[in-house]
């Protein structure tokens, strides 16, 4: 008898207990859309998810201003593979947008002067 009774407050007091928390969270997020935190929260991550510029990928890569496609890939390759075996998984795709953005700048480039 006193251990349907335990279950039954268990049981009772969760439901409660998860009610209240889900009323708390609907809460906050009107909270936060009245007050533009959440547009704030927005605006921070397409801030830090801009296009990298051509000098920071040059900077990830390690190659100086007049470097060559063929430097490019090479120095790709290395860091690309080093990373892959004993590196980070975060290193290693700064490495492949910093090849993505200087092969568009290199592309670029060839199409100006042809």
């Amino acid at each position: 008898m006193a251990a349907k009774l335990i279950a039954n407050l268990i049981i009772m007091g969760s439901g409660i207990l998860g009610r209240a928390v889900l009323q708390a969270y609907r809460k906050a997020l009107e909270n936060a859309n009245k007050s533009g935190v959440a547009h704030e929260t927005l605006q921070n991550i397409r801030r830090t998810s801009r296009t990298m510029t051509e000098q920071e990928a040059r900077q990830i890569l390690g190659l100086g201003d007049s470097a060559s496609w063929e430097e490019v890939i090479q120095k790709y390759d290395t860091l690309f593979e080093r990373n892959a075996k004993m590196g980070s998984f975060y290193l290693q795709s700064k490495v492949h947008k910093a090849k993505e953005c200087l092969e568009v700048v290199y592309q670029k480039n060839n199409q100006d002067t042809t």
